[in-house]
């Protein structure tokens, strides 16, 4: 049987377009700024973003810490989600290589930070305390698509208290195709923007860091210094540039499956799905009964692979076709004996 595999959508494989992009690419020194592969992925993606300039870094991890070095002093705070990417899941990078504070705050229900929270989370210009220089978003957020005019309102609260404000875009694409808008619709507050290439678009690798050229020119030497000089990295790129112009559009489809998927998954009695938290390519299912690792394992036994958890995060992908949500709530329905609600 085909591998569906539910865990991340970075688990998608090259496309056949993708391989033959790298097999091709003309490359160079990337240190010397001289493979035209990349320099032609940082300057479309500047392009899209709507910025001035932008970084290909190995990863969106890579990506944030360039921003958070870039932004910000040793000693100096960026005030984050209790949950992002940035402050959570990327080995406290920030704090480690550039003594820079994170000051959490818990998400909202829609995946943003209460702005009067964040207002009073700024530290006061006293000696006692860290200098609160960064505000940093995430959009989306567990799959949840922020407000424009939040965007607006965070952006404003910036100007005000003297704060940068950075974007953590693994997935603004998804925001982007949810709400019908160009990206740069949604990168305009921004600072900076980090987008990940690696998930949603299908990419093997990479991640690209937007700003103004200085602060681009600042992360290309916090680059270097972390080890991110790939030399001739087009052979990389050149699926980026695949992934931006061919793949953006094509996430509506992914939406579709999700919503497909958390439709027929709610179905069986035995699961919980939220429907309002499904917005884009990822749907969270919890177990009323049962135990997560059996029912992991049972799915894994036909080739389907999901976390053994409660709840559990599916995030459909490049490499999930309507069929195969079909085949998924077929397995999850034997397994729990076929108990079904009907839709009212």
């Amino acid at each position: 049987m085909k591998p569906i595999d539910l865990r991340s959508d970075t688990v998608t494989q090259p496309t056949a377009a993708m391989r033959r992009a790298m097999a091709e690419a003309e490359v160079g020194d990337d240190v010397y700024g001289e493979d035209p592969t990349v320099n032609r992925l940082e300057a479309r993606a500047a392009e899209m973003l709507g910025h001035e300039a932008a970084v290909f870094a190995a990863s969106g991890t890579q990506g944030n810490l360039l921003a958070l070095l870039s932004h910000c002093q040793r000693g100096d705070e960026y005030i984050a989600g209790q949950l992002s990417h940035c402050y959570r899941s990327e080995g406290g990078g920030g704090a480690a290589l550039g003594g820079i504070q994170p000051q959490p705050l818990d998400f909202q229900g829609d995946g943003t930070l209460d702005l009067d929270q964040v207002a009073a989370a700024i530290k006061p210009d006293n000696y006692h305390y860290a200098r609160t220089r960064l505000l940093c978003l995430e959009n989306t957020q567990l799959g949840k698509v922020l407000p424009l005019e939040y965007l607006a309102r965070a952006r404003a609260l910036a100007d005000a208290r003297g704060l940068a404000l950075h974007l953590d875009g693994a997935r603004v694409f998804n925001a982007a195709v949810k709400l019908g808008v160009n990206v740069d619709t949604i990168t305009a507050p921004f600072d900076s923007v980090s987008v990940c290439l690696s998930k949603g678009l299908g990419a093997p690798a990479g991640s690209l860091l937007c700003g103004p050229a200085e602060f681009v020119a600042a992360a290309r030497r916090a680059r270097k210094m972390l080890g991110g000089g790939m030399r001739q990295t087009g052979v990389l790129a050149a699926a980026g540039l695949v992934a931006l112009e061919s793949h953006v559009e094509r996430l509506a489809e992914d939406h579709d499956n999700a919503a497909r998927l958390a439709e027929g998954l709610a179905a069986v009695d035995a699961l919980e799905v939220d429907m309002s938290r499904v917005q884009t390519n990822m749907v969270f299912v919890r177990l009323r009964a049962g135990d997560p690792a059996d029912f992991s394992r049972a799915l894994g036994e036909q080739n389907i692979r999901v976390p053994a958890a409660s709840p559990m995060r599916l995030v459909t992908h490049l490499d999930v076709s309507a069929e195969d949500v079909t085949r998924v709530v077929a397995a999850a329905r034997r397994f729990f004996g076929a108990g079904v609600r009907r839709a009212s």
